[in-house]
């Protein structure tokens, strides 16, 4: 059985993150997605205004049908050495050090890391914004 892991904080889910989890669990059987912490978010975000708690948003990630399991975590670096999986699948915007310090645990220890694209015309940032602007 193959194992995708991917991570998020999805507090503002919209179709391209369920865009994700398809693409995701068709890379394999099993889509394990990490949702990050509130507390973590804000420790190292302190302007985020999260919308859900840890709890809540792990509900709603886990009812989505192509999601098997969902886990919390802190950093992407140690999830990754938490949870057994065989593909990592991130987006093209998830780079910064946690990041690279994931992908490289990874390359040293046989999973593939898979870089799925954005879905075009939406994002967590733009959708606040929008909301914004109907104020």
């Amino acid at each position: 059985m193959k194992k995708i892991l991917t991570v998020g904080v999805y507090d503002l889910l919209h179709i391209g993150h369920i865009e994700l989890f398809r693409k995701a669990k068709a890379m394999g059987d099993y889509l394990i997605v990490a949702v990050q912490d509130s507390a973590y978010v804000k420790k190292f975000k302190p302007e985020a205004q999260l919308v859900y708690s840890t709890e809540e948003r792990c509900y709603m990630v886990r009812s989505i049908r192509y999601v098997d399991e969902v886990v919390v975590y802190d950093s992407v670096d140690k999830i990754v050495e938490e949870v057994d999986f065989d593909i990592f699948a991130k987006g093209p915007d998830q780079n910064h050090e946690g990041f690279m310090k994931a992908v490289a645990f990874c390359q040293e220890h046989g999973r593939e890391v898979k870089t799925l694209p954005r879905t075009d015309g939406i994002s967590s940032s733009e959708l606040k914004e929008l909301i914004q602007k109907m104020k």
